[in-house]
């Protein structure tokens, strides 16, 4: 078996969720974790910030919720509204990330977030994924050759496609995958323990 986390890097409900998924990997180092990236803002969606009202309510709620950090830095990378959140470009870093360092997926993810939602770092500039991966410890010129490489729209898009593939229609979700079996464990928002609960209620093989 191993956990599935789809998430969107342009998420905030994502972001919320960093420290649970944090949690549940340090608690089962057994399971496996593959990130697969959603889609949220592609296509019509891919439009500037202040078309998304609800933005700055949606973040107080989160950090309440979830003690997720929103830092300075990003509230001044969104202030005038002209922002432009693009799941396609995350989507092609994270796979690039992801390709550095496989078994680190998850870590890596959540790095990420922390780089646009505290740093205020575009999740569409190969800085970014430099700083990123730099600080883990990988090969950062490999990443961004990853990420602008011509193969990378392909990635994104097959990861959009899993997504689809899985039944996920929101972010983030985390699920348990046995073989052809697929269970969901969380959507939007869980505790570590809650989601070891769903895990002691699964049938064992």
């Amino acid at each position: 078996m191993k956990l599935v986390y789809v998430f969107d890097a342009y998420c905030g409900w994502s972001h919320g969720f960093s420290g649970t998924l944090r949690e549940v990997v340090s608690r089962h180092p057994e399971l496996p974790v593959e990130v697969v990236s959603g889609g949220l803002f592609i296509g019509s969606r891919r439009v500037p910030i202040r078309e998304f009202g609800y933005v700055q309510g949606a973040n107080a709620k989160i950090a309440e919720l979830t003690g997720a950090e929103f830092g300075e830095a990003y509230e001044r990378l969104i202030a005038d509204g002209s922002f432009v959140m693009d799941s396609e470009a995350a989507a092609r870093g994270v796979a690039a990330l992801r390709q550095a360092a496989p078994e680190r997926a998850g870590e890596l993810a959540a790095a990420l977030q922390h780089g646009f939602y505290v740093d205020g770092r575009s999740l569409s500039e190969a800085t970014t994924y430099r700083k990123v991966a730099e600080e883990a410890g990988l090969d950062a010129d490999a990443v961004v050759v990853a990420f602008e490489g011509p193969e990378a729209p392909h990635t994104a898009a097959h990861d959009f496609h899993r997504a689809a593939e899985l039944g996920v229609t929101g972010f983030p979700t985390l699920l348990a995958v046995d073989g052809d079996s697929v269970t969901p464990l969380a959507h939007g928002h869980a505790t570590a323990d809650e989601i070891d609960r769903q895990l002691a209620a699964l049938p064992t093989p």
